[in-house]
């Protein structure tokens, strides 16, 4: 759609706090964008689009450590793989959503958007309502109905929109519009770490089948709910189910916005961009790591595709 095709093109390459602005009539507005750490989006667009993440927690035995701040994905991994204490999450407080929502109007802000991992995975979007109401600037909180880059998206979309002119109202709108095309695929090595984790969602039906099966579940961004796709033996098999199925979204589509995510398994995921580049040439192609939190559902090896098309 146009609007799409606008943001893309007139967004500029800062992230400051652009004025809203609608004809003549400059609107003194300054509009913060806020995600928390479960977005996955690169470290270049965080600091290029001044976006602020709000860290939630992993809790290994009697350690506690921020998403990404104490505890990085690389690290995350490697003592997955070797630590026999399973790790959990929680995510951040009312009082860390405030202290940031007050950080952003102490800094210029007279808006803020707040942008949440699905509300039926986390109780983030809950602190974040419940904060919102403790400080004195508007914030509007959005439930992005799923986790990693279908937050992420939404999240760089806010940020563009609110950079190419948009006020809060036709930011909140647009994201509505945004959340009905995102498509994302999970494909694992197992469906140990899911069922561990206890975000299993509906794919609890899967419970009790051998856990060698590979799961490919599928983010119902309706409902916010890890739903299940189907099952493969092998890693090649639920790769290419991956695929199959994330494409088939997208037959006749253009201007495609695809991100590639995993778990600690860099040349597959490159590998992977590689075939989607010369396949659909999208005009934007992300590649990531999935970060500590979401990678104690999803475990090591694991991979992702979000994305949307603008069409």
């Amino acid at each position: 759609c146009d609007i799409f095709n606008s943001l893309i093109e007139n967004a500029p390459h800062s992230g400051s706090w652009n004025l809203a602005r609608r004809g003549e009539k400059t609107r003194q507005t300054l509009i913060k964008i806020i995600t928390d750490s479960t977005c996955d989006i690169p470290d270049d667009l965080i600091r290029q689009y001044d976006i602020t993440i709000i860290p939630h927690y992993i809790i290994w035995g009697n350690d506690q450590f921020r998403d990404r701040v104490d505890m990085q994905p690389l690290d995350f991994y490697k003592r997955l793989a070797s630590d026999p204490i399973y790790p959990s999450s929680s995510q951040a407080s009312i009082v860390d959503f405030k202290r940031v929502f007050e950080e952003a109007a102490a800094q210029g802000a007279s808006e803020i958007i707040a942008l949440t991992v699905s509300s039926a995975m986390s109780g983030a979007y809950h602190m974040a309502c419940e904060a919102a109401k403790l400080v004195s600037i508007p914030v509007s909180v959005v439930d992005g109905k799923g986790p990693t880059m279908s937050l992420g998206w939404q999240t760089l979309a806010a940020a563009r929109a609110r950079d190419a002119g948009m006020v809060s109202s036709e930011i909140l709108l647009m994201l509505d519009d945004l959340k009905k095309k995102l498509v994302q695929y999970v494909a694992m090595d197992s469906l140990e770490y899911l069922q561990k984790s206890g975000r299993i969602g509906n794919a609890v039906k899967w419970v009790g089948s051998v856990l060698k099966i590979r799961p490919l579940v599928e983010i119902n961004h309706k409902t916010g709910l890890v739903e299940p796709a189907s099952l493969a033996r092998t890693h090649k098999g639920v790769i290419d189910q991956l695929y199959n199925k994330f494409f088939g979204h997208f037959k006749d589509s253009k201007n495609l916005h695809i991100a590639v995510m995993h778990g600690n398994v860099l040349p597959e995921a490159e590998e992977m961009a590689e075939r989607i580049r010369t396949q659909f040439n999208p005009v934007e192609l992300l590649i990531n790591m999935t970060g500590p939190v979401l990678g104690i559902s999803t475990g090591p090896g694991a991979m992702a595709l979000c994305g949307y098309a603008e069409d």
